[in-house]
């Protein structure tokens, strides 16, 4: 079995069985994630690998981590990832990338992600939910943050943190790469009718 196919099949065991721990319908998961019934149903079958997009609002509307639905594997209190298996969930042919190195459900999701952005490659991302906040620390080159519409920049050795249930993106204006590392704290959710 491919990665992929794994990654796929990883992603539609492990949506289906937070969709259940909730208490959501596929209506209720749809609503809730700005995702459309179809596509959740094509997800939770193996039939489509969906984009970064749609695998963020689902992890978001479920209250979980993209690390928990594309984990082939739960269990032990020590989780080892090694670098093969941290998953790549957006790059560009200028060779800009992010990683998702580990997550956790421990209060919230939290998750470790390392980034890399090529000069003038950009990553825009949609609000999370109310209470998500990011921390990040450049390590290399000037990263622009823009949060809300507002640009700040971060250059090597500085960290930032914000809120992030508004738009934001992350930008390399600069001529040389740009490299941080960024930890994403997701509120835990609720299920249904509680």
């Amino acid at each position: 079995m491919s990665d992929l196919d794994q990654l796929t099949q990883s992603l539609a065991r492990n949506l289906k069985r937070w969709r259940g721990e909730r208490g959501f319908t596929l209506d209720a998961l749809a609503a809730r994630a700005g995702v459309s019934r179809g596509m959740i149903i094509q997800i939770e079958q193996a039939r489509t690998n969906p984009s970064v997009g749609t695998t963020v609002k689902l992890a978001d509307a479920l209250g979980v981590s993209i690390t928990t639905l594309l984990d082939y594997e739960q269990g032990s209190q020590v989780r080892l990832v090694p670098e093969s298996q941290a998953v790549r969930m957006w790059s560009t042919d200028a060779g800009s990338s992010t990683t998702l190195l580990v997550g956790t459900e421990a209060r919230g999701p939290i998750e470790l992600w390392s980034w890399h952005l090529m000069p003038g490659d950009s990553s825009a991302s949609d609000p999370h939910p109310e209470g998500t906040v990011e921390l990040l620390h450049v390590t290399a080159g000037v990263l622009t943050l823009v949060v809300d519409g507002e640009a700040h920049t971060v250059p090597a050795g500085t960290s930032a943190t914000f809120e992030a249930h508004v738009p934001h993106s992350y930008r390399n204006d600069g001529p040389e790469p740009t490299d941080l590392t960024m930890a994403v704290s997701i509120p835990p959710v609720r299920r249904e009718g509680k």
